[in-house]
Protein backbone atom coordinates (compact mmCIF):
# COMPACT_ATOMS: atom_id res chain seq x y z
CA UNK A 1 0.00 0.00 0.00
CA UNK A 2 3.14 2.54 0.23
CA UNK A 3 4.06 4.48 -2.33
CA UNK A 4 7.17 3.08 -4.49
CA UNK A 5 9.44 5.52 -2.97
CA UNK A 6 8.67 4.35 0.81
CA UNK A 7 8.67 0.47 -0.42
CA UNK A 8 12.30 1.19 -2.14
CA UNK A 9 13.00 2.78 1.71
CA UNK A 10 11.88 0.36 3.88
CA UNK A 11 13.38 -2.55 1.70
CA UNK A 12 16.70 -0.19 2.32
CA UNK A 13 15.65 -0.15 6.31
CA UNK A 14 15.82 -4.33 6.26
CA UNK A 15 19.22 -4.25 4.65
CA UNK A 16 20.51 -2.49 7.89
CA UNK A 17 17.98 -5.10 10.20
CA UNK A 18 19.50 -8.33 8.37
CA UNK A 19 20.93 -10.50 11.75
CA UNK A 20 24.60 -11.56 11.55
CA UNK A 21 25.62 -15.05 9.93
CA UNK A 22 26.17 -17.61 13.37
CA UNK A 23 29.79 -18.76 13.43
CA UNK A 24 29.30 -22.36 12.41
CA UNK A 25 27.76 -21.63 9.16
CA UNK A 26 30.70 -19.68 8.29
CA UNK A 27 32.62 -22.53 7.00
CA UNK A 28 30.00 -23.58 4.61
CA UNK A 29 29.47 -19.86 3.12
CA UNK A 30 33.06 -19.99 2.51
CA UNK A 31 33.21 -22.92 0.67
CA UNK A 32 30.63 -21.37 -1.59
CA UNK A 33 27.70 -23.98 -0.42
CA UNK A 34 24.14 -22.69 -0.15
CA UNK A 35 25.30 -19.74 -2.40
CA UNK A 36 21.52 -18.73 -4.55
CA UNK A 37 23.26 -18.72 -7.92
CA UNK A 38 20.38 -17.35 -9.26
CA UNK A 39 20.83 -14.24 -7.49
CA UNK A 40 23.65 -11.90 -9.08
CA UNK A 41 24.81 -11.03 -5.54
CA UNK A 42 26.52 -13.69 -3.66
CA UNK A 43 23.61 -14.77 -0.91
CA UNK A 44 24.49 -17.67 1.50
CA UNK A 45 21.56 -19.07 2.37
CA UNK A 46 20.36 -21.91 5.12
CA UNK A 47 16.94 -22.98 5.92
CA UNK A 48 15.77 -25.46 7.86
CA UNK A 49 13.33 -27.07 10.26
CA UNK A 50 13.66 -27.64 13.77
CA UNK A 51 11.38 -28.78 15.76
CA UNK A 52 8.24 -27.75 13.63
CA UNK A 53 9.73 -24.53 13.38
CA UNK A 54 11.39 -22.42 10.47
CA UNK A 55 15.14 -21.54 10.48
CA UNK A 56 16.41 -19.58 8.14
CA UNK A 57 20.30 -17.90 8.67
CA UNK A 58 21.66 -15.82 5.69
CA UNK A 59 24.68 -13.54 4.86
CA UNK A 60 24.23 -10.95 1.92
CA UNK A 61 27.21 -8.14 1.75
CA UNK A 62 26.28 -4.68 2.58
CA UNK A 63 27.39 -3.58 -0.77
CA UNK A 64 23.93 -5.75 -1.86
CA UNK A 65 21.33 -3.74 -0.15
CA UNK A 66 18.32 -4.85 -2.48
CA UNK A 67 19.23 -8.95 -1.86
CA UNK A 68 19.85 -7.60 1.66
CA UNK A 69 17.15 -6.03 2.26
CA UNK A 70 14.57 -8.95 0.64
CA UNK A 71 16.61 -11.49 2.52
CA UNK A 72 16.15 -10.06 5.68
CA UNK A 73 12.17 -9.45 5.36
CA UNK A 74 12.40 -13.15 4.37
CA UNK A 75 13.68 -13.99 8.28
CA UNK A 76 12.01 -11.89 9.87
CA UNK A 77 8.43 -13.61 7.69
CA UNK A 78 9.62 -16.58 8.22
CA UNK A 79 12.01 -17.17 11.24
CA UNK A 80 10.32 -19.25 13.36
CA UNK A 81 6.83 -19.85 11.78
CA UNK A 82 5.19 -23.04 10.98
CA UNK A 83 6.46 -24.85 7.63
CA UNK A 84 2.83 -24.66 6.87
CA UNK A 85 2.95 -20.59 6.75
CA UNK A 86 5.91 -20.43 4.87
CA UNK A 87 4.32 -23.12 2.06
CA UNK A 88 0.98 -21.09 2.23
CA UNK A 89 2.68 -17.76 1.75
CA UNK A 90 2.26 -16.22 -2.00
CA UNK A 91 3.96 -17.93 -4.70
CA UNK A 92 4.81 -14.45 -6.09
CA UNK A 93 6.59 -13.03 -2.89
CA UNK A 94 7.82 -9.80 -4.60
CA UNK A 95 4.46 -8.68 -6.01
CA UNK A 96 2.49 -9.57 -2.62
CA UNK A 97 5.33 -6.75 -1.21
CA UNK A 98 4.76 -4.27 -4.55
CA UNK A 99 8.48 -4.77 -5.51
CA UNK A 100 8.17 -6.57 -8.56
CA UNK A 101 7.25 -3.21 -10.29
CA UNK A 102 10.30 -1.38 -8.58
CA UNK A 103 13.09 -3.29 -9.81
CA UNK A 104 14.53 -4.04 -13.22
CA UNK A 105 14.37 -8.12 -14.02
CA UNK A 106 18.04 -9.04 -13.28
CA UNK A 107 17.04 -8.01 -9.67
CA UNK A 108 13.27 -9.41 -10.03
CA UNK A 109 15.03 -12.79 -10.80
CA UNK A 110 17.71 -13.24 -8.39
CA UNK A 111 15.15 -11.80 -5.88
CA UNK A 112 12.86 -14.46 -6.45
CA UNK A 113 15.32 -17.05 -6.59
CA UNK A 114 15.93 -16.92 -3.11
CA UNK A 115 12.22 -16.51 -2.21
CA UNK A 116 11.54 -20.38 -4.30
CA UNK A 117 14.67 -21.73 -2.56
CA UNK A 118 13.14 -20.89 1.20
CA UNK A 119 9.79 -22.22 -0.36
CA UNK A 120 11.21 -25.21 -1.48
CA UNK A 121 13.88 -26.26 1.17
CA UNK A 122 11.41 -25.63 3.93
CA UNK A 123 8.88 -27.76 1.74
CA UNK A 124 11.40 -30.18 1.20
CA UNK A 125 12.39 -30.39 5.16
CA UNK A 126 9.05 -30.58 6.33
CA UNK A 127 8.61 -33.61 4.36
CA UNK A 128 11.42 -35.39 5.60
Amino acid sequence: MADPSLRLELLMDYAQRLPELPEQYHPLRDAGLNMVHECQAPVFLVVDVEEGKVRIHADVPREAPTARGFTSILIESFNGADPAEVQAAPVDGLHALGLDTLLGMQRTRGLSAIYRRVQEEVARKAAA
